[in-house]
């Protein structure tokens, strides 16, 4: 049972809808992925560590190999959080996925320049989870090569 949680991928869903949160959980769950679900950007930020309060300097090892988070939610969005990870030294090269219900091309185009891997349309469907394979097997490789060789 141990072994099947080390070969699976990692996915930080980020969602203010509690509706939203439970879909893309489910499709994600659908595909054999482990998820971690939290409902706000700075929620997602803690769990990754990289918020300067003082109870997350105990900073520990987060293994995360994608982020899909909505876009439009209060306080910070979805684009503001992709920036922080693309900002960040040791998350820069985690796959970002933006969800939203509106269709604005400049603001897809804004997360896509700014380094988001997709940008999906809601209602998120099984077809778009199975887009995310190709980004998380790119950071995996990614993550080998960086890998020092211990004998």
């Amino acid at each position: 049972m141990g072994m099947a949680k080390e070969n699976q991928f990692h996915v930080l869903a980020v969602d203010d809808s509690i509706i939203d949160r439970m879909l893309i959980e489910r499709l994600l769950k659908t595909s054999s992925f482990q998820v971690t679900a939290v409902d706000s950007a700075t929620k997602a930020l803690k769990f990754l560590g990289l918020v300067e309060d003082a109870a997350s300097e105990i900073h520990q090892e987060v293994d995360v190999n994608l982020i899909i988070t909505d876009y439009c939610m209060p306080g910070m969005t979805g684009y503001d959080l992709l920036r922080k990870v693309k900002e960040s030294k040791s998350f820069k090269d985690i796959p970002v996925v933006i969800m939203s219900s509106e269709n604005v091309p400049s603001r897809i185009n804004r997360c896509l320049e700014e380094g988001a891997e997709e940008f999906f349309l809601k209602p998120v469907q099984q077809s778009d989870v199975n887009k995310l394979k190709p980004h998380l097997l790119k950071s995996k490789v990614k993550e080998e090569k960086e890998q020092p060789i211990n004998n």
